[in-house]
């Protein structure tokens, strides 16, 4: 017998990834089709894989419903807080790469330790800090300066808690694209005459972009679900489209309905999560070259 003819031999690599597969089946796979199915269900109804329906997606998309301002809210207030973490994160991701030094790994503690604490606990915090007779109000009036400014419940403070919720996931990925940028690189254009900016626009920024644009992606993606900071410091002065998920499989016990913003959100989450990958170089990312 010819080893052409021989039966197909399951490689080990795939034996072993078996079990990380059937998890990922079980616990991704499975609850995004429910999902799915309960989007194509009967309104208001539990018949999920017994009937199909567009009606849920019609009600979304009626022009005479506002949930689209939920969805304007969330995405615009992610792209906000992206485009600002970006502005803060690089300098930070420059600093543990070329300026702290021995200091570097102190710092990034100081950015790890509050993902150890309840982000619910952290965003209480800033609560007592900023409501009236709080930290603030108390520091103002001890100074004869009056009380402070009402800033909670408000769409601003949303974006602070925002900002400050997602500082890591964007400075850890930029960091990292940073320090993927080749020191002789930046020597060699310096010797060659370019300036400082020059090099920063020519060499740096596009060799680190894969970090940066990850971290960009990753941050925008978690703060389109954010919920927690526009319940908790915003008041619901700023309905978000998870919020209104949450209320269609809680309250308004509407699960198709909530099932059908979910579908929504994943596909306009998933066509702009492709846009991002399909311009980044993924081997180099992962240092495979």
């Amino acid at each position: 017998m010819h080893d052409s003819d021989a039966p197909p031999v399951v490689s080990t690599g795939l034996r072993y990834a078996s079990p990380v597969l059937l998890f990922l089946l079980l616990g991704f796979l499975a609850p995004l089709v429910t999902v799915v199915a309960y989007a194509f269900a009967s309104p208001k109804s539990f018949e999920v894989f017994t009937s199909f329906t567009l009606a849920n997606f019609s009600a979304v998309l009626d022009s005479s419903n506002t949930v689209w301002t939920s969805f304007v809210w969330s995405l615009g207030l992610a792209a906000a807080c992206t485009i600002i973490l970006a502005l803060i994160a690089y300098p930070i991701a420059y600093g543990l790469n070329h300026a702290f030094g021995r200091f570097s790994s102190l710092v990034s503690v100081l950015f790890v330790f509050p993902l150890f604490i309840s982000e619910n606990v952290r965003l209480y915090g800033w609560v007592q800090f900023f409501i009236k007779n709080g930290v603030v109000d108390g520091l103002l009036n001890a100074l004869g300066l009056g009380p402070g400014p009402e800033v909670l419940y408000t769409p601003g403070i949303t974006l602070f808690g925002m900002v400050y919720v997602y500082l890591p996931f964007m400075l850890f990925p930029m960091t990292l694209g940073l320090s993927m940028v080749p020191r002789d690189l930046i020597d060699a254009a310096a010797d060659l005459g370019a300036g400082r900016f020059m090099v920063w626009r020519e060499v740096e920024l596009p060799l680190a972009m894969p970090g940066i644009l990850i971290g960009m992606l990753l941050t925008f993606v978690l703060a389109v679900g954010a919920v927690a900071e526009a319940k908790i410091l915003g008041g619901q002065s700023v309905i978000t489209v998870v919020h209104d998920i949450e209320i269609a499989f809680t309250y308004a016990q509407d699960w198709p309905l909530g099932a059908a913003l979910a579908v929504l959100l994943v596909l306009i989450i998933g066509g702009l999560t492709l846009a991002v990958l399909s311009r980044l170089d993924l081997d180099r990312v992962l240092g495979r070259r």
